[in-house]
């Protein structure tokens, strides 16, 4: 059980950087348009990405869906990780850091997974 709850806690700290993260984009404020301009992306993307953000974290708190939604915000974070890297950001390390905690979250809290990826002493 401790391990579930671990889980849990460990799950919350990512989708609750994206719900904050989307939130901020759909408010439009003005640090979010300024960092799209300094990562070479377009203001129009601002909304899309938004509903992406938000639609990973929804899809990934659903326990029967949450495979899906690890998948998914992994990608997310995996694009968010190149562009970092790509303008010289090192917010790269807490966008992998993140994914990391996705599959760690999920991994505690989700006995299929336990056993579809077994973690084994080493001799």
């Amino acid at each position: 059980m401790k391990a579930v709850w671990t889980g849990r806690v460990l799950s919350a700290i990512p989708i609750i950087i994206l719900l904050f993260s989307a939130a901020l984009k759909f408010m439009r404020i003005p640090a979010v348009v300024d960092g799209f301009a300094q990562s070479g992306f377009s203001s129009g993307l601002i909304l899309p990405i938004a509903i992406i953000e938000l639609g990973c974290a929804i899809i990934y708190l659903i326990p029967r869906t949450a495979v899906l939604g690890a998948i998914l915000t992994t990608a997310l974070f995996g694009g968010a990780t190149v562009t970092n890297l790509r303008v010289g950001d090192l917010s790269w390390i807490a966008t992998v850091a993140l994914g990391v905690l996705v599959w760690a979250g999920l991994f505690l809290r989700d006995s299929r997974l336990r056993a579809l990826i077994p973690l084994r002493k080493l001799d």
